[in-house]
């Protein structure tokens, strides 16, 4: 083939370090603009952005030459950064981990929507419920101790 051609769309999980209610909604707006910010810095296209006070998803698109870990690790280092430089939260910081899965171009749309509406699915459900739905959904194998 003379040319590559691909697709590659990501929902991305992660949450703050302890599961901190720590992103309030006064600023929570500025951080996802901000994150978008460092997605597409990062050569990535941000596709959407949401989250709650413990945690943040984002859809993302990324070319193939970009190493996920790799963008994960600066995604979040550079946005801890934001949050300490200009929130002055110095104990702020994102846990350790993160949760990534695939998502196919015809479900970008249903995915979108499910990111923007955080905030209310999280009135039925916590974050760990949550996580360990789309896990399983996904066919990832987990153990639960590893959630929290």
């Amino acid at each position: 083939m003379p040319s590559t051609f691909l697709s590659l769309y990501y929902h991305l999980v992660f949450s703050t370090k302890e599961r901190e209610p720590s992103i309030t909604a006064s600023w929570r707006p500025r951080l996802h603009q901000y994150l978008g910010g460092v997605v597409n810095g990062l050569g990535g296209l941000s596709q959407g952005i949401g989250g709650t006070a413990d945690h943040v998803h984002l859809l993302i698109e990324l070319r193939a030459t970009i190493a996920l870990s790799d963008f994960m690790r600066d995604l979040k280092k550079g946005s801890s950064m934001w949050v300490h430089e200009e929130l002055s939260l110095k104990n702020f910081a994102w846990q350790e981990g993160y949760a990534a899965f695939t998502v196919s171009a015809s479900a970008v749309d249903e995915v979108r929507r499910y990111i923007e509406n955080q905030e209310e699915h999280h009135r039925e459900r916590s974050f760990r419920e949550e996580l360990k739905i789309m896990l399983q959904r996904s066919g990832v194998k987990f153990e639960e101790r590893y959630l929290d």
